[in-house]
């Protein structure tokens, strides 16, 4: 029986466990944390430091897995190089783990290697080389850490007066041990999509619809699909998703962020896996996207990827601190017609945190996500 680890076991790393449960594999689930979503639903599970290659290297000698898939950034890369030298296949693979776990190694790649749109940008390891690079830059920008996830220490910073408060904000939400932020240009697009690219062992490369999301405080609160956009921009961003996941190397899917303004598309971001985004493909198709990575990764075939209509999802959030908590309002939630619900059974609470996602289909996108909206706002989170 093939023996998967799951490092990182978030909601993503939990839906793609299902999948592999599914097809009867036995999978590990690792993350910092006691009782983590996919922790819940996995054969076997472990607490550890992803951070420190020391612990990495016990539990990999611990359970000997066939496959490594990394489900979130804060891991030490290093090490998973390491392991894909002996034989262990890392997904996508051990060069792109390293290379999208630091925002400032792949917008390098992209923008300097690669050659693909980008908007301007600069790095800073301090308060006064942010100061400096925002000046170069100019207002409005987003700064960023270079290594977080779910938007954690993003901001965008309108004038200089608040360039030191985004560079204590950004501190605060690293994860890792690397204190640099990347400060961008800030585009003024007319929307956003992720393009999840599916790279094949054998075959090629395939894409879903393009996903049009919203974000607030750089973490999503509700996507759709399809995106409406037109033929010749899709064409542009699937030839830009094509380019950077070819050097990246490598079999899985890829969540390719776009900017697109006008009839420009701009590559803004990559992760190497299932993106928060793509959640709503649990309910627009036939494969998820968690069934589409494992079984890139496998090997197997993917004979077509078929669309059940106009589809969105909802994200539901905690407003505050608790590890003693309930959720009211599932039933009504449930009597919405063409929806369906996902709540992720972490353990804690805290503010704007992503508690569960609420799903929905309609006649056309909005009103999919009208109701996906409205399913999510039945869904009340109570602390005791």
């Amino acid at each position: 029986m093939t023996k998967i680890m799951l490092l990182g076991s978030g909601e993503l790393g939990k839906e793609f466990v299902i999948s592999a449960q599914r097809l009867g594999l036995h999978v590990v689930a690792v993350d910092r944390y006691l009782d983590a979503p996919a922790m819940q639903v996995a054969d076997e599970f472990e607490v550890i430091d992803m951070l420190s290659g020391e612990e990495l290297e016990r539990v990999v000698a611990k359970h000997n897995p066939s496959i490594i898939v990394p489900e979130i950034e804060a891991i030490r890369t290093e090490k998973l190089r390491e392991f894909e030298s002996r034989g262990i296949q890392v997904t996508p693979s051990a060069k792109a783990a390293h290379l999208t776990m630091n925002r400032d190694a792949i917008r390098d790649a992209a923008a300097s290697k690669l050659k693909l749109k980008t908007a301007r940008f600069a790095y800073a390891e301090s308060k006064e080389e942010l100061q400096a690079a925002s000046r170069e830059i100019g207002f409005p920008n987003v700064v960023k850490p270079v290594m977080s996830s779910s938007g954690k220490g993003q901001s965008v910073v309108k004038r200089f007066d608040d360039v030191g408060r985004a560079w204590d904000y950004a501190v605060e939400g690293m994860r890792g041990d690397k204190c640099k932020v990347i400060v961008e240009e800030f585009i003024k697009f007319d929307f956003e999509i992720t393009l999840l690219t599916i790279k094949q062992k054998r075959g090629p490369t395939l894409f879903v619809a393009p996903i049009g999301h919203r974000q607030e405080r750089g973490d999503y609160q509700e996507s759709w699909l399809p995106a409406k956009m037109s033929p010749a921009l899709l064409l542009k961003a699937q030839k830009m998703a094509k380019k950077v996941t070819d050097y990246l190397g490598g079999a899985g899917i890829f969540g390719v962020e776009f900017f697109v303004a006008g009839k420009e598309v701009y590559f803004s971001e990559l992760s190497p896996r299932p993106h928060d985004t793509g959640m709503v493909t649990l309910i627009s198709q036939n494969l998820s996207e968690f069934d589409l990575h494992l079984r890139a990764i496998l090997g197997l075939p993917i004979p077509e990827i078929s669309y059940a209509g106009a589809s969105a999802s909802a994200v539901i959030l905690a407003d505050r601190e608790s590890d003693s908590f309930t959720f009211k309002g599932v039933e009504q939630a449930l009597k919405v017609k063409a929806s369906d619900l996902r709540l992720f059974g972490k353990p804690s609470t805290r503010k704007y945190r992503r508690m569960g996602v609420a799903l929905a289909r309609g006649k056309n996108v909005e009103e999919a996500r009208k109701k996906a909206r409205t399913v999510a706002s039945k869904v009340r989170i109570e602390y005791s």
